[in-house]
């Protein structure tokens, strides 16, 4: 047998889903900052050349976490008021990124059009459609939603760093009065709570206020 043809048995040996899952695997233990083809490649026991046939570029892999992701929100067994409906959309969302390491910062920047990513948008966009004045609305809601829950979600994956204990201490109150009036509720990490205010008050928004037209 060549070199050529233990390569391409190698690569048939491996599917694009075992690499994917691989890939979460790394990104669980180290998260994205060691997410690598060498470390995926090590997890697999094959070759760095065998993982780049299958996942091509770093970005495309991305893509296909992101889209793995998203394919783990389950569709059904839904609220049936579309607003409950949306939220609870999201809430499903939150616990799958919450579920991986650096899920959000996973999913930041990416939304490749998959399957698992359209059917998941596509059913959020569904139950906004009952509920919004208008479809540009509905599809501006739609994206203020999701950028809302990645971006709560990636403050709450984020280490302790430290810096809302050196705000407490530091603030200078009369001269930033308001950020001083609100200080532990700004620096809540009642993530939770946070999470549920802010997806209503879009939804009530979004029910009342049609985006603007050209």
């Amino acid at each position: 047998m060549t070199k050529k043809q233990a390569a391409g048995r190698a690569k048939v040996g491996i599917t694009p889903e075992q690499v994917v899952d691989a890939a979460f695997a790394v990104l669980d233990r180290g998260g994205v900052a060691k997410l690598s083809t060498r470390a995926i490649a090590t997890e697999l026991g094959v070759s760095m050349n065998t993982v780049m046939w299958h996942i091509r570029t770093k970005d495309r892999l991305l893509d296909a976490m992101s889209d793995a992701l998203l394919g783990k929100v389950e569709l059904d067994g839904l609220p049936e008021q579309w607003d409950e409906q949306a939220a609870e959309l999201l809430a499903r969302l939150r616990r799958v990124m919450l579920a991986h390491r650096d899920g959000a910062l996973l999913v930041t920047g990416t939304f490749p059009a998959e399957p698992r990513t359209l059917a998941f948008t596509d059913r959020l966009l569904t139950a906004l459609l009952r509920g919004c004045p208008t479809r540009r609305t509905a599809a501006w809601t739609a994206w203020n939603l999701f950028y809302f829950t990645v971006g709560l979600v990636q403050e709450e994956q984020a280490p302790p760093s430290g810096e809302r204990d050196s705000l407490r201490e530091d603030l200078d109150t009369e001269r930033f009065p308001g950020l001083g009036s609100t200080l532990e509720d700004f620096l809540s990490v009642d993530f939770e709570e946070r999470f549920r205010f802010g997806i209503a008050q879009l939804l009530r928004s979004a029910a009342t206020t049609p985006a603007p037209e050209h």
